[in-house]
């Protein structure tokens, strides 16, 4: 993507101008930043997904003060009546599902990957919403069918109501309001409080963002630097020789204290070992994702990375669903360009050794990037 140049999606602004403007710093209206959307997921389709096992589906119903939450997955039957007004139905992940609607989430991709998260849809008979609240990520609000109202504001009462099953502010305070049509989009930056309300049937997608909490990372980060330490050909055991007899049974060791400490630092010294975690937490597919085997077939013209696949890169590693391989030279090239572009061509291939052409192959095999026809095509 080229970051200099400037954007309808981004109301004319280039990738970099929007980035340093206003990525986490302040939000952005922008009227037609996709001109004359055609949404990609009809109604009857949201339906169907919110039934499957597997798609994480949520049904939001307010009867005059009165908020109710239920999770999908949701049969036609078990949803309110179209005429029936104040209630939501939040479809997460439909990018996972849709490959259409995957292509729109490339759009995005302005922004590392490492914190691009999902697209979700939010179907809303009139007046429907979630309540004012805020998020601790970044997001876009695109609307894609119909229109909403949108009231956003900073918000320093961060307090929640705590008589309803939803995170709903107890005192909002708007400061700014707008109604979005199809095309427009709002941008708001982490902790920014919004309230959106239908007015009439519409759908919003809303494209959302990874935002690890540090303990979480460090958690992830550590269990998988103790898979790698759990490794090792010969177990270094603790052993305490010269220990004297303790009238203190319960006090734990000063030197099991040392032997705890060098274990960690053993651990953590070892070369790569964090960026190897870091990439392979990055790249786990969500619980839902599974992929469907199939035979590679003939990589000749084109090669594209399945719409669920995640994969990454540092400049040591490749990363893929959650694996990691070393990767260096021109296949370290080729690797990188497929996580970048997502697809390969023929050239490409044809440039690709034995052993890159293998691991290629192994991958659509697994379902994680299948041989196309056609290099534009996204499978």
């Amino acid at each position: 993507m080229d970051i200099q140049q400037p954007l309808s999606l981004l109301g004319g602004l280039t990738p970099a101008q929007f980035m340093r403007r206003h990525w986490q710093k302040k939000p952005m209206l922008v009227r037609q930043a996709i001109p004359q959307f055609t949404p990609p997921v009809l109604r009857s389709e949201l339906f169907a997904l919110a039934a499957q096992e597997g798609v994480e589906s949520r049904l939001v119903q307010q009867v005059k003060d009165v908020w109710k939450l239920r999770h999908g997955p949701f049969s036609r039957r078990s949803l309110p009546a179209l005429q029936q007004p104040n209630w939501t139905l939040l479809v997460q992940g439909v990018d996972l599902h849709n490959d259409q609607v995957h292509a729109l989430m490339q759009q995005f991709r302005f922004v590392p990957d490492a914190r691009l998260d999902d697209l979700m849809i939010s179907y809303a008979s009139d007046g429907g919403g979630v309540g004012p609240h805020f998020d601790s990520y970044d997001v876009f609000l695109l609307q894609a069918h119909g229109r909403r109202r949108w009231r956003i504001g900073r918000q320093k009462n961060l307090s929640l109501r705590d008589d309803i099953p939803l995170k709903v502010l107890a005192q909002f305070e708007p400061e700014q309001e707008y109604v979005l049509e199809p095309g427009d989009m709002l941008y708001l930056p982490p902790g920014y409080a919004h309230d959106g309300i239908a007015e009439g049937e519409c759908m919003t997608y809303s494209i959302g963002f990874r935002v690890p909490a540090r303990a979480e990372l460090a958690n992830e980060l550590l269990l998988r630097v103790a898979e790698d330490a759990d490794e090792e050909a010969v177990p270094v055991l603790y052993r305490d020789a010269g220990q004297d007899a303790v009238e203190l049974p319960a006090a734990i060791p000063e030197r099991l204290h040392e032997f705890a400490r060098d274990a960690l630092k053993r651990a953590l010294s070892e070369p790569l070992v964090l960026e190897r975690a870091l990439g392979e937490y990055l790249t786990e597919p969500k619980p839902s994702v599974w992929f469907e085997p199939n035979d590679a077939g003939v990589m000749l013209e084109g090669l594209a990375l399945d719409r669920r696949t995640r994969m990454m890169y540092d400049a040591h590693h490749v990363f893929i669903n959650g694996d990691s391989y070393r990767a260096a030279g021109r296949d370290a090239t080729l690797m990188r360009r497929l996580a970048d572009q997502r697809r390969l061509n023929s050239r490409d291939l044809a440039r690709a050794t034995d052993d890159a052409l293998e691991l290629l192959s192994a991958w659509c095999d697994a379902g994680w990037a299948h041989a196309c026809k056609d290099p534009q095509e996204t499978p």
